[in-house]
């Protein structure tokens, strides 16, 4: 039976990882083994990792990949990726490869609008409260102005400042709606400091205002928060061309491609069964590029999703169309991405991957990130309307069925030979590896 430990935190890593391996491993030298398996041999980036989070005691890795022969915008680019699932990386090489001999991607960063809210309550009139903030709005935003003025040189700044009235929805609840502009940072530090200084001025200049009640002066701050749902902060990415140019191997009717291709689409739209699986492949273009760039790819997703709902039912996020034989295939997303702060100047990796994408700004990233998806939704949209998606996904799979079985070079060599033109399923594979060690 497992035991609760006091003073977790407290311990040394060390100590950490004793308690743990005694706790929950029936061998704990074992376990420590494979913990320590992980570590960096360098002291000095192990330290750094170690300081990421709270309570470290390893690495955990995920492979990462590069999709090269992107063409955005007219611009080559190679797009690091890290992901853990199979032909992921693959069908965004190939959907770039492909796109890049019909006119590439073409990327429009629409918006860069961010959200955050102050959620009081006030007991009282709200137009009163609405003549107090007309009154005290400049005094807000000057109380902000030592946290904005660095962002402000560069740019950015608190784009606009609204009061919400709420009470429809819930009691006396009423918002501070702030927008920002935070240029190449992603900003969520900046946006919530600014916040709790104006939820900070809001309480005391209510308390010293002389037309309030009492009741009235004695504002309850609930929270002071951004918002990941960012739908004005938008990117739109799209791919064109002739039908009959989606002419290959694989598309040798491209106009029957093309229609069944919109309906798969229009399907996604309609459908929330389908809507869900279909966005999920697009994120997994999207959430590759933003855990390799250091941005939150749960926020992302989390804006994403809503955003996929705006309009009351969960929907497809990519659209497509044929008019006048023009092929088309599109998709707007919102994404709220940074290429400064954070893990991007502390992670080797994460700096190494800015690189490779030629140092872009938040913008730039916006773009590269929304093809990244855009290809993978191609990728998997083109294997479902052709071949179906099992049969490339089965190959990438079976390497890890053989380490899975640790297959020797031998057996590897026998095995790959055999699927090169059967189906690839977990079981056929099981039973071909215990046929050729019997």
């Amino acid at each position: 039976m497992n035991n609760a430990v006091a003073g977790f935190s407290k311990l040394s890593k060390e100590e950490k990882i004793q308690w743990l391996t005694n706790e929950y491993f029936s061998n704990p030298s074992e376990a420590t083994n494979t913990i320590k398996q992980y570590w960096n041999s360098d002291e000095k980036l192990q330290q750094l990792h170690d300081e990421f989070i709270e309570n470290t005691i390893t690495n955990f890795y995920l492979p990462m990949g590069i999709a090269p022969n992107f063409l955005i915008n007219g611009k080559y680019h190679s797009v690091p990726m890290v992901i853990e699932e199979s032909s992921v990386v693959a069908a965004a090489a190939k959907s770039a490869k492909f796109w890049s001999t019909r006119g590439g991607f073409k990327a429009t960063v629409l918006n860069t609008e961010k959200i955050g809210q102050v959620h009081f309550l006030f007991q009282g009139d709200g137009e009163k409260l609405q003549t107090f903030f007309n009154a005290v709005k400049p005094v807000l935003l000057d109380s902000t102005e030592s946290i904005t003025k660095n962002m402000q040189k560069r740019g950015g700044g608190i784009v606009s400042l609204t009061l919400r009235d709420k009470t429809a929805d819930l009691a006396n609840y009423y918002q501070l709606h702030v927008t920002f502009e935070t240029k190449d940072s992603m900003g969520a530090n900046f946006i919530n400091s600014c916040l709790e200084q104006l939820a900070k001025t809001l309480k005391e200049e209510a308390k010293n205002y002389d037309s309030f009640s009492e009741i009235e002066k004695d504002i309850t701050v609930v929270m002071s928060i951004l918002s990941n749902y960012v739908p004005n902060c938008l990117v739109r990415a799209e791919v064109s061309c002739k039908v009959e140019d989606l002419a290959e191997k694989k598309i040798e009717n491209p106009q029957e491609f093309a229609e069944k291709f919109v309906q798969a689409v229009r399907i996604a739209e309609i459908e929330p069964f389908r809507a869900v699986t279909h966005n999920k492949g697009i994120m997994n273009g999207i959430d590759a590029v933003v855990l390799a760039t250091g941005n939150d790819f749960r926020a992302v997703e989390a804006g994403v999703h809503a955003y996929a709902s705006r309009n009351g039912q969960y929907s497809s996020l990519s659209h497509a169309k044929i008019e006048n034989g023009i092929f088309t295939f599109w998709m707007e997303v919102p994404l709220a991405l940074g290429t400064v702060g954070g893990l991007t100047s502390l992670h080797p990796l994460v700096k190494m991957a800015l690189e490779i994408l030629g140092k872009p700004s938040a913008q730039e990233l916006m773009q590269i990130v929304a093809v990244t998806g855009l290809a993978q939704n191609f990728a998997a949209l083109r294997s479902l309307t052709t071949t179906g998606i099992q049969e490339g996904h089965m190959k990438m799979h079976l390497n890890n069925i053989l380490n899975q079985y640790q297959a020797t070079a031998e057996e590897r060599k026998a095995i790959t030979a055999h699927f090169q033109n059967s189906t690839v399923t977990h079981a056929s594979v099981v039973a071909l590896i215990e046929s050729l060690r019997k």
